[in-house]
């Protein structure tokens, strides 16, 4: 290995809207070297792969500070043109692939092979035609660096979710000027057999000369592969060791390694009361969601956390109980079997949904604040309503609507000019507020919340959690909770149960300690 670094990270800040998510970031990267970068959702790593990539988010959000130098000159990328030039590419978590195209003609986007003509000595090369043959024999090569058979006259949109990977990397390893790989979560769609030969290629890759950059949760996949690893917490570079001095433990503790709730010290409850909630072979179909044969207990009056990685079944598991998505299995409340697949029915036997797609799903955002906070209890309680003539007419209570809205603004701090303003108007925070507002007027048995704090600030979070506990407390309603910040859980929940390909992996109390938790996560237990 070249002892001059072929690409250096010198001290890379980035703010966004005044609140820095990287703070003097820096590492090199050597020829033909394999780069672990690991940290926790939202510690900065895709920020600082966007940076490096010219992803235009970043120039329009004001660019970024510090430099990046590669193979020694200092380079400033205003966009992934530039980037491609400069011989990196990048393998982003969602596909960027042309379901419409052939495998053929996604890995050769924008580099077709071309077949001159007749007409081009008339017209130009503009009527050149696409030479095919060629085309397929450099997609095969490219596709060759695998070992699979994949038919690259396939189109994408037949294709498994595997191969699409395979078909991204594909692309970029076929550039011909490719110095730096960039994969981002590469093998969290794979089977295991498709990571273990994904794995191979990148060893044989770097042995070609191409550094790679390697993102992942999978921790015991960075230590097969990886020579040295990289920990960002917090939007900082806090550690950077060889791999052969280190171990999966090590980096684990190294994701995890500030206090709980930023040092506030709390109570763990072992609830010793009876089961409320059970969940039996659970299997959900939702798009980029992995549930497959969940079974998880719930006891009456805790709050249970729902952990884990993006797509390995977290959110699935509320969404397809809800009736949102198509689902299979067992779930008995109170002692009561949930018939699934009827939205309906799981709001009348005493549940309420918080979702993670708040403009999708919670809110009617053309109506006003207490309009959407009293919908779903309308619907379903026939709260809120005036009857007339036996009942024959009924009119909404705009009265105790009103007063239902500022009860919960005042709660839960909703920044408004009052409760006739629009959903669509509020800030996206606000709007989650407004969600949680809905689903606590119905005063549930059960309530199952996703992402309750996502694109909250800090001061707001500490807010919707107090509320969260506040209810669960004095109301005695159980609560499910799924976040993708662990430390967010580990504030409020009582267990915490991960999950990790589409299952249970275990269930902790949510006093253990964070190390256990990575571990589960990145499925090094």
């Amino acid at each position: 290995m070249n002892n001059q670094p072929l690409l250096e990270l010198k001290n890379i800040t980035k703010e966004f809207s005044g609140t820095v998510v990287l703070e003097d970031v820096s590492f090199s990267l050597h020829e033909g070297e394999i780069l672990g970068l690991v940290g926790e959702n939202g510690a900065g790593k895709t920020t600082l792969m966007s940076i490096l990539f010219g992803m235009p988010v970043i120039t329009e959000t004001g660019g970024y500070g510090g430099s990046i130098v590669l193979d020694g000159t200092e380079l400033h990328f205003t966009s992934p043109f530039d980037a491609l030039d400069a011989g990196i590419g990048m393998v982003h978590q969602e596909f960027s692939l042309i379901p419409g195209f052939t495998v053929a003609e996604n890995i050769l986007l924008n580099r077709e092979i071309m077949h001159p003509n007749f007409a081009c000595d008339i017209f130009g090369r503009r009527m050149s035609t696409l030479d095919r043959p060629a085309m397929k024999k450099t997609a095969e090569e490219a596709i060759s660096w695998f070992g699979l058979d994949i038919d690259v006259n396939t189109l994408v949109a037949k294709m498994p979710v595997g191969h699409k990977q395979f078909t991204e990397i594909a692309r970029e390893i076929n550039r011909k000027n490719v110095k730096i790989l960039v994969l981002d979560e590469p093998t969290a769609v794979l089977t295991e057999s498709e990571a273990s030969i994904l794995l191979k290629t990148l060893k044989n890759l770097a042995k070609s000369g191409i550094a790679i950059i390697f993102i992942s949760h999978r921790l015991n996949e960075v230590m097969e592969i990886c020579d040295r690893v990289v920990t960002l917490r917090d939007g900082k570079s806090i550690r950077d060791v060889p791999i052969a001095e280190t171990n999966v433990k090590e980096i684990a503790a190294s994701l995890v390694g500030r206090e709980i709730a930023g040092g506030k010290k709390r109570e763990f409850r072992d609830l010793d009361t009876e089961t409320i909630l059970e969940i039996k072979n659970l299997w959900v179909d939702m798009p980029g969601e992995l549930v497959r044969d969940v079974n998880l207990s719930v006891k009456k009056g805790e709050i249970l956390g729902i952990g884990g990685l993006a797509g390995q079944g977290k959110l699935g598991i509320p969404n397809g109980i809800m009736g949102l998505f198509p689902a299979g299995g067992s779930v008995v409340f109170d002692g009561k079997e949930i018939p699934l697949n009827d939205a309906a029915k799981a709001l009348e036997c005493g549940f309420a949904f918080v979702s993670e797609d708040r403009r999708g799903v919670g809110l009617l955002l053309n109506e006003s604040l207490d309009w959407n906070i009293a919908f779903t209890a309308m619907q379903t309680k026939n709260a809120f309503l005036k009857s007339f003539l036996g009942g024959l007419i009924k009119l909404r209570d705009e009265k105790a609507m009103a007063a239902l809205a500022k009860k919960y603004i005042e709660m839960l701090a909703i920044k408004c000019t009052g409760f006739h303003q629009k959903a669509k108007e509020l800030s996206g925070g606000n709007q989650q507020k407004v969600c949680l507002a809905k689903a606590f007027c119905l005063e549930p048995r059960l309530l199952f919340v996703s992402e309750p704090t996502r694109g909250i600030d800090v001061g707001a979070k500490e807010v919707v959690l107090d509320v969260l506990r506040k209810v669960n407390r004095e109301n005695g309603t159980t609560i499910v909770m799924v976040s993708s910040e662990l430390e967010e859980l580990r504030s409020v929940c009582d267990r915490i149960a991960i999950v990790s390909g589409g299952k249970i992996a275990n269930v902790l109390s949510a006093g253990e300690d964070a190390t256990e938790f990575a571990m589960l996560m990145s499925d090094a237990v």
